[in-house]
């Protein structure tokens, strides 16, 4: 059983989650607390596995609550409700920084009733299940997260530079024979932990790392826009939300937006990106299939592909389609990973060359694409 804390200032929504949770024979709602200060006498009380805590709350908010679980020390997995605005998605962007793990979206307005049932079974529930105490009575990871004090870069983003020779190193935890080749084109697949992960990934490349990186994260409209925003602020290089027909430079970061599915097409002798609102693949729209196809097309071998935390399989079936033009793919690693299910279809089906810890992944990404480190 998943042992479950909500944390809710509203006795109507506080009643909807409990009786959508108790549906489930594995979940087990052990308590319900109002505001923050009464969710941390019960975490300590019920020592849930799981705590789902709104953001807005009155006496002690969700931000602060987070701060206390942390300096207490408690044990318990968080999910945020966060409300769909903007200042709600930069909230729950700083949730995840402050030690929650995931979040969904909560609904507001006309049909929220309805809305909030849905959501509770088609997210919050995976969700609870994903990362809640396993068989083994193991807790899933949390993805490492920077410094607060990470000063924001100042070092400009030059317009031009050459990569160099490569230089090997030994990150792999599973290694097969990878020659650094012609790669012209990084993709990065991500979803449950992806926020704290990528803050740990992207921020380490240098200002002179030349390829385009394109990034699927699993997020709804205005938070991946959020995350662009916090991810350039924080990167040597330059971090945008991609929009349709943006022409494809070296040393930026294309992250997909919300709803949308994120493409590359090859324009003359240019590429450009291009977003369309497909159905969802693997419920998911952005969905990492839907880029990895892209890439194979445009690029061929000449892609290193890198699939991180998240629930699901989504980035399989793309991977396979890559490697049958002969790029190179990576896994994380299950011992950093939040979830790991994406990673581990890639891995278990024999697709990754490199199966590595977070920490690793952006040096073997430069490693492998010919990058010499300085």
């Amino acid at each position: 059983m998943i042992r479950v804390l909500i944390v809710d200032d509203s006795l109507v929504f506080r009643k909807i989650l409990q009786e959508a949770l108790s549906k489930n024979p594995r979940i087990k709602v052990v308590g319900t607390a109002s505001n923050g200060r009464e969710a941390i006498q019960k975490i300590r009380i019920f020592k849930p596995d799981v705590t789902v805590l709104d953001v807005e709350m009155p006496e002690m908010d969700g931000l602060a609550t987070l701060e206390s679980i942390k300096r207490q020390h408690l044990e318990t997995v968080v999910i945020m409700f966060s409300s769909l605005t903007s200042q709600g998605a930069k909230t729950t962007l700083e949730a995840l920084s402050k030690g929650a793990v995931d979040f969904v979206p909560k609904p507001k307005g006309t049909g929220a009733f309805s809305e909030s049932v849905k959501t509770i079974e088609t997210l919050l529930i995976p969700k609870i299940e994903a990362l809640g105490r396993s068989a083994n009575g193991k807790r899933p990871r949390r993805a490492p997260v920077r410094p607060a004090n990470m000063r924001a870069r100042q070092t400009p983003k030059p317009s031009n530079a050459k990569l160099q020779g490569p230089r090997r190193t030994a990150s792999a935890m599973k290694r097969t024979a990878v020659k650094p080749s012609k790669i012209e084109a990084i993709g990065i697949g991500v979803s449950t932990g992806g926020p704290n992960s990528l803050n740990e990934v992207i921020p380490r490349f240098p200002a002179n790392f030349r390829l385009p990186i394109f990034l699927v994260q699993h997020m709804p409209p205005l938070f991946t826009s959020q995350l662009a925003q916090r991810l350039d602020q924080k990167s040597k290089l330059r971090v945008v939300e991609a929009e349709n027909d943006m022409p494809v430079r070296g040393g930026t970061v294309y992250i997909a937006p919300g709803d949308y599915h994120m493409v590359v097409k090859r324009r003359n002798n240019s590429c450009v990106v291009a977003l369309n609102q497909d159905p969802p693949e693997n419920s998911c729209r952005p969905a990492v299939d839907v880029l990895f196809r892209s890439l194979a097309e445009v690029y061929g071998p000449r892609v290193l592909a890198a699939v991180l935390t998240g629930m699901g399989q989504d980035g399989l079936e793309g991977a396979k389609i890559l490697k049958s033009k002969g790029a190179v793919i990576l896994a994380q690693d299950k011992e950093t990973s939040v979830v790991w299910g994406m990673p581990k279809f890639v891995a278990e089906s024999g697709l990754a060359d490199r199966v590595v810890p977070l920490g690793k992944i952006a040096s073997t990404i430069m490693d492998l694409s010919g990058y010499r480190f300085q």
